[in-house]
């Protein structure tokens, strides 16, 4: 796709994620499109709605040992124990890479994946200071690769009100939370962060999944478990979309499994507001351009003059 092809379009293709403004709907997931410079001789990626940066800790983490990333039918196993700079050193390296995406039009989100309340609070208050055109923080609370990290506040309500509670009230930028998916009741755990101030919601993150070479009797990932992604969790996802929507109306980022836009729009029709490709970069490093393409074209043959007509409009009778 071309700005051209965007230029033509008689489609609105402009979304809210709650206070965020995008001027289309797609964007990249966190951790597959690195700091939104590594697809840069592909496309150009201020094309996009928004780019989500590659996962943040408070300090700089080596990652998990390999094998990191393993096929597998409908999907990909992956463990890359979010390896990763470090908040001081991403403020300093590539704090300006965001403000290059920001005046593309194309909204730079910071993604932090912390272990506890306090690296959440000392990376919001560093970046605040350091990284001003950020245009919003993605809560990860669901990370199924790292011991001791973001499951454990992702699946406790108090933990993660607390967390919500007290980065809102240390930014005025969007807050979107990416929830843990297997929990036993998601909606109550949306009605949390939304409780505590939070402006949106990420569905879902990769699904805690391994693999096992039967040859060699070993794990296929080095840490033995890891994260599914890809078409084999999209209907999973669509259903705790689904859910969150119909029960909250908050704004929803959906993914999981998104190679085409009929993808897509099927997130949109279930209740996202916006929604981000992940794996499906790995085969077809333009998906994230052929998705949004192909959900214009959509709209258009639908006759939709606004693509955000089309979130929570699934038909039921």
């Amino acid at each position: 796709m071309s700005q051209d092809v965007l230029q033509q379009t008689s489609v609105d293709l402009a979304v809210e994620v709650g206070p965020l403004k995008l001027k289309n709907p797609v964007m990249t997931a966190s951790g597959t499109a690195g700091y939104g410079t590594e697809y840069a001789g592909l496309y150009d990626p201020g094309l996009l709605g928004a780019i989500a940066m590659k996962g943040l800790t408070r300090h700089p983490r080596e990652g998990n040992r390999p094998a990191r990333w393993a096929p597998t039918p409908g999907g990909l196993l992956n463990s890359v124990g979010l390896q990763n700079i470090g908040v001081e050193a991403f403020v300093v390296e590539k704090a300006a890479i965001c403000a290059e995406l920001a005046e593309k039009g194309c909204q730079p989100i910071i993604n932090l994946a912390c272990a506890t309340q306090e690296d959440f609070i000392e990376s919001v208050e560093i970046l605040e200071e350091g990284c001003p055109a950020a245009a919003a923080y993605e809560v990860n609370v669901s990370c199924p690769n790292v011991k001791k990290g973001g499951c454990a506040i992702g699946a406790d309500q108090n933990a993660l009100a607390s967390v919500v509670r007290e980065l809102r009230s240390r930014t005025t930028k969007p807050l979107i939370v990416k929830l843990l998916p297997l929990v036993t009741d998601i909606v109550a755990m949306a009605k949390v962060v939304q409780n505590e101030g939070a402006d949106g919601i990420t569905l879902v993150n990769t699904i805690p999944a391994m693999g096992i070479d039967a040859k060699t009797r070993r794990p296929k990932l080095g840490s033995v478990t890891g994260g599914l992604s890809g078409p084999a969790i999209k209907p999973l996802a669509l259903r705790l979309v689904y859910l969150t929507y119909q029960a909250t109306k908050m704004p929803i980022i959906g993914l999981g499994g998104i190679q085409t836009g009929e993808d897509a729009i099927e997130y949109m029709l279930a209740g996202a507001s916006a929604v981000a490709i992940g794996c499906g970069q790995f085969s077809n490093p333009r998906a994230p351009l052929m998705v949004l393409e192909e959900m214009a074209a959509y709209c258009e043959e639908q006759g939709v003059g606004s693509i955000r007509e089309l979130t929570g409009g699934l038909i039921l009778e």
